[in-house]
């Protein structure tokens, strides 16, 4: 069995990340979403273990001192980790894993595992991200400029990754990621490991 690839996709908030990788997973077989634990609170309509784990600050630090994470980070003022354990056991079992984080989680990541495909997804103007921020009537004036603030400085690592795409068609964008995800594939590693019976006897002797 071939061992999956890993990616992390990195977008500033309002770039549309979330969709574009709910709809990949949806397209992509054997494509899992790793749902991060988050000390922040619960917005409407969202469930427990579905978009996140929710865990209180106390349950979160003592994960971290366990090494439970294989990236953590503070963002906005709350603690976000992804589980060290369960994306293993997904890519040694053949599948791929997208991991949703910021910048920095993408570094931490790409440093414990080189071969980590890192994807940046980029608005396709700054008037277009300041409006979807706007857009979703969740924050006041103040939360929305502090969020404008740190989608720049999100994005001036995107440099950082190995993909860019910009979401402004969402279809577009979409099948940009799928492509990707299907050249990873045909890597001649992976291939090699897929084909490997197929291989061998092409190349048997006569």
């Amino acid at each position: 069995m071939s061992r999956g690839t890993l990616y992390t996709v990195s977008a500033p908030s309002g770039a549309g990340k979330t969709s574009l990788v709910s709809a990949l997973a949806d397209r992509c077989d054997q494509v899992l979403v790793s749902v991060s634990h988050t000390t922040r609170a619960m917005r409407p309509g969202e469930v427990d273990g579905v978009n996140y784990h929710f865990v209180d600050e106390a349950q979160f630090a003592s994960m971290m001192e366990r090494g439970d994470f294989l990236e953590h980070a503070r963002v906005f003022g709350n603690f976000y980790g992804t589980s060290q354990v369960w994306v293993q056991q997904q890519l040694d079992q053949g599948r791929d894993v997208i991991l949703e984080i910021d910048w920095q989680g993408a570094q931490q990541v790409k440093r414990l595992i080189p071969d980590t495909i890192g994807i940046f997804i980029a608005p396709p103007s700054r008037a277009t991200l300041e409006q979807r921020l706007t857009g979703r009537g969740q924050d006041d004036a103040a939360t929305i400029a502090n969020r404008m603030s740190q989608a720049i400085e999100e994005i001036s690592h995107y440099i950082e990754n190995d993909f860019l795409v910009v979401n402004d068609v969402f279809d577009q964008a979409l099948d940009e990621l799928h492509a990707i995800v299907s050249a990873q594939r045909l890597r001649m590693a992976r291939q090699q490991q897929v084909h490997e019976s197929l291989l061998g006897e092409l190349l048997a002797s006569s």
